[in-house]
């Protein structure tokens, strides 16, 4: 598997794939172009044989200086469970802490995404205290609008989290 930084060009491949890869959910919206423009030196594409198989969209916060935010993770439902998600959250950490030697790392998903839910606590995530919803989950409630809530992630990552040296094949 190969692993690089998100360009431009990927914008349209990312669309034409990312329904499909939420079920059918209808995520273009989530992926503006201005993210492949803007922010390529902390998002990545992880390939294998050419084919686009993930990618992670995250940047460094502007305005706080020790915090991150992925705001977009996606895998090819046929290369799930095989850590291409892991890859690319190790790329994504080990980019933000460049200049840092403790970063705060946070994102959301939406409360009826089980999965990634599970996923982001298996990984260390710890759910932000919000409103208590019926599944016993903490959710912010309107965080995207009216109705629109969302549970919200924190984990602080330091460089002892991270290997010694991260190669461009993996």
């Amino acid at each position: 598997m190969n692993i690089r930084h998100l360009l431009e060009k990927d914008a349209l491949p990312v669309k034409r794939v990312i329904n499909e890869w939420w079920g059918g959910r209808d995520m273009i919206q989530m992926v503006p172009r201005l993210f492949f423009q803007h922010f390529n030196d902390t998002s990545f594409v992880a390939e294998r044989d050419g084919e686009m198989i993930g990618f992670i969209i995250g940047l460094r916060s502007q305005s706080r200086a020790n915090e991150a935010y992925i705001h977009f993770i996606g895998v090819h439902p046929g290369y799930r469970k095989e850590g291409v998600a892991g890859m690319l959250y190790e790329r994504f950490f080990q980019t933000a802490l460049a200049n840092n030697e403790a970063v705060t790392v946070r994102c959301i998903t939406s409360p009826i995404n089980k999965a990634s839910v599970a996923y982001h606590k298996a990984m260390g995530f710890e759910v932000v205290s919000g409103t208590e919803n019926e599944d016993g989950l903490h959710v912010q409630s309107d965080y995207d609008g009216d109705g629109v809530d969302r549970v919200a992630f924190v984990r602080t990552i330091t460089r002892e989290d991270m290997p010694n040296v991260l190669c461009e094949e993996v």
